[in-house]
């Protein structure tokens, strides 16, 4: 392996991790900036909310095309102009004269965010196989998992430097240099002789060929319905912080710690156990955690009627170690089902999980999160969902295996390794 190329591996985990950053930040880092916004534009709380419907709108929608335009023209020109066009509008929102000029620049922002998680996933399964790619996709996730977490922590820390302002411009700074890191350092892992059309004809006829693929489902499901359980508490985060437990904004660490606690060592977990255990032990050991995690704060929100710290946040550490260790090998085994269009396959399960997470944010938390019990009980339903969904999918490969001595190619072969118990 020459320098250049170890260089190019070495930093693909560091790009891929803060690619991973950029949708959840743009989001929640703009939270604390929400009443000076108002102040400035005079809009009230229901026009507020605009700033993040009409980014998610767009970054959903956008979700359904970045991968399959890196499947047709490659993966590294999609990310870099996705960054570069995402720096422009972060640079505009921050210069915004009016109301209108920042939604439309946070539009925009939605429209480019997703490229670098969509597409970045993509590559990971590009670039590695086996443990290796469980490995790089579970630090990944981790970042993923934590950015929400960390972001409103972040966007408030900034707010007494720019204002509002600030916010956007370290965003515009952020990705005006990965998109430079990219262009320098990350090697183009889809090659020409890979690549598919990118036409309406084709990509529909794509997604349908997706749908009609009867392993698809359980496994969009699972990987889609994963992280909404826990992601239904981050989304609750005021409630449970201001009127549950009754505390000031200075102590949602009380929630929040514990949640990237339990990722982070989620994802150490699961990159330790990549070449020691197979898929499938990995895979019900994730859900057996978050079953224990959602066990624990059914009983505690039984035995504490009014929530009592520490001992009611900490089964969102349980919660976290079992989405880290379960999410990677899922996205992987979705990812390898069509090795040729993995852009688009990644484009569908980003576009999933945003609209399970809309739902989780905009209907389930305010519904549940008039106490914890509810919480618990909506937290519990979610996860049982993506147990029976991972059996389904289980039942479905005992019946009709993906076995290596029929694979044509060497990415059908690590499709049934990574199935079946090596």
């Amino acid at each position: 392996m020459n320098p250049p190329h170890r260089t190019m591996r070495r930093s693909l985990p560091w790009l891929l991790a803060a690619l991973s950053m950029i949708g959840p930040f743009s989001i929640d880092a703009v939270f604390p900036s929400f009443p000076l916004i108002g102040a400035r534009f005079a809009v009230d709380d229901t026009g507020l909310q605009q700033l993040l419907s009409v980014y998610l709108i767009t970054y959903a929608a956008m979700s359904l095309f970045h991968g399959a335009i890196s499947d047709a023209i490659g993966r590294k020109p999609v990310i870099v102009t996705g960054m570069l066009v995402y720096a422009l509008a972060s640079a505009g929102a921050a210069l915004s004269t009016s109301f209108a000029m920042l939604l439309t620049c946070r539009g925009l922002q939605g429209m480019c965010a997703g490229a670098g998680l969509v597409v970045g996933r993509a590559i990971v399964r590009d670039t590695h196989e086996g443990a290796a790619a469980q490995r790089l996709m579970s630090h990944v996730m981790m970042i993923f998992g934590v950015a929400p977490v960390i972001a409103p922590m972040v966007g408030a820390l900034l707010l007494p430097l720019g204002g509002w302002h600030g916010i956007f411009w370290v965003l515009a700074g952020f990705t005006t240099l990965l998109a430079l890191a990219l262009a320098l350092l990350l090697a183009e892992s889809h090659p020409p002789a890979r690549r598919t059309s990118f036409a309406p004809r084709p990509l529909l006829a794509s997604y349908l060929s997706f749908g009609r693929d009867r392993p698809f489902w359980p496994l969009l499901i699972s990987s889609s319905v994963n992280f909404a359980g826990l992601f239904l508490y981050i989304a609750s985060a005021p409630r449970i912080v201001r009127q549950l437990l009754h505390l000031s904004a200075a102590d949602f660490p009380w929630l929040f710690l514990p949640v990237v606690t339990g990722l982070i060592g989620g994802a150490w977990l699961s990159g330790r156990m990549a070449e020691r255990h197979t898929a499938t032990f990995t895979l019900n050991l994730g859900y057996a955690v978050m079953l224990l995690a959602c066990a624990l704060h059914l009983l505690l929100a039984w035995v504490f009627p009014a929530p009592r710290l520490p001992w009611s946040m900490l089964p969102l550490i349980l919660h976290g170690v079992g989405v880290q260790l379960a999410f990677p090998t899922l996205t992987l085994l979705l990812l390898d089902r069509f090795p040729r269009q993995r852009g688009g396959i990644s484009s569908v399960q980003a576009f999933a999980s945003l609209l399970l997470c809309s739902v989780v944010a905009g209907v389930l938390s305010p519904l549940l999160s008039v106490s914890m019990l509810h919480l618990a009980l909506g937290a519990s339903v979610l996860t049982v969902i993506g147990v029976l969904a991972w059996r389904w999918y289980h039942a479905i490969m005992r019946r009709s295996p993906d076995r290596p001595a029929a694979a044509v190619d060497p990415a059908t072969e690590m499709q049934a390794e990574i199935a079946e118990p090596r």
